[in-house]
């Protein structure tokens, strides 16, 4: 199905990337040539003649030996009145003179005997074509220098596996018996990295999908109990001076008891109660004293003598 003029005329084109500034570097130069020859082949409609070409690629040249180059081809326009360049063909010579390596073969041999090249961050994809490319224009062409450069281009870890492989190892011969392993290692890697990423996410889902715990119901403190105070000791009366023995001689043993147990019907040395006498207050040690003296010093009455009478005949 061909479509009409009407709908050709209406139809948009795809939106393309124009190219990058320019600073003269000559390892740049072609992929900046190729890349302004590319877009004015897809929109060639949008230059009227051949000098629009030519000053639109003029204007990526703003920088280093781009700018003093573009500079001289305007001053020559002023002092002749003519533009120096007259088509497209003549601007690619005249770019590739000064600005293409003066020896391209020679200048990417010193890249791959240098550390350049390394694959370093790169992905595989990226060196292996980078690698290829720069084999081709140096001319190599041996298969096992081929291995060599590219073996000692690629990340320590990609090496190890491959040197390390139990079988299938690539010969030191076959350039492209290693391109393949290095793929295949590095598809593995990507799977497995995949894989990890996926098991991660479902543990974080799995962990933020789990209810929340329980709040714990904490019971009130019980009050703490009431503190009793403790009665004082009762302060004994330091008595009259000189008047110990009469106290201790009129006290009545009978009517005081055990000062151990408190039983009325014994007293303290019948008692059959242990009694700590480290436990006592010194009031109590004094009392306790008192009574043992007053024992002590006690005669039964049946024990005392008769009085004598006396004679007073």
């Amino acid at each position: 199905m061909s479509l009409s003029p009407a709908l050709l005329a209406r139809r948009t084109r795809p939106k393309l990337s124009c190219s990058l500034d320019f600073n003269g570097e000559c390892h740049n130069g072609c992929t900046f040539l190729n890349s302004c020859s590319l877009y004015i082949h897809l929109v060639l409609e949008q230059f009227h003649d051949e000098q629009e070409k030519i000053l639109w690629a003029l204007t990526f040249f703003k920088g280093g030996r781009t700018a003093k180059w573009s500079e001289n081809v305007f001053r020559q326009e002023v002092n002749t009145g003519i533009f120096p360049i007259q088509t497209w063909g003549d601007f690619e010579q005249q770019f590739r003179l000064h600005f293409f390596p003066v020896n391209v073969e020679a200048d990417v041999i010193n890249t791959l005997e240098g550390t350049s090249y390394h694959q370093g961050n790169w992905m595989v994809d990226n060196y292996l074509d980078s690698f290829q490319a720069l084999v081709s224009d140096a001319g190599y062409t041996d298969p096992r220098t081929l291995v060599v450069k590219f073996r000692r281009g690629l990340r320590l870890g990609i090496q190890n596996q491959i040197a390390t492989m139990p079988y299938r190892r690539p010969a030191d011969t076959d350039p492209n018996a290693w391109y393949r392993a290095v793929w295949r290692i590095d598809q593995a890697c990507l799977t497995n990295e995949a894989f990890q990423f996926v098991s991660r996410s479902a543990s974080l889902r799995t962990v933020s999908a789990r209810p929340p715990p329980l709040p714990v119901a904490r019971l009130p403190l019980a009050p703490p109990p009431p503190v009793t105070p403790k009665p004082l000791p009762t302060t004994l009366s330091m008595g009259v001076p000189m008047d110990i023995d009469a106290t201790r001689k009129t006290r009545s043993l009978s009517l005081q008891g055990c000062y151990r147990c408190g039983d009325a019907n014994h007293v303290v040395r019948d008692c059959s109660h242990c009694m700590d006498v480290h436990q006592l207050t010194t009031e109590q040690r004094e009392e306790l004293i008192e009574d043992l003296l007053a024992l002590k010093d006690a005669v039964p009455m049946e024990e005392s003598c008769p009085l004598e009478e006396e004679d007073f005949a």
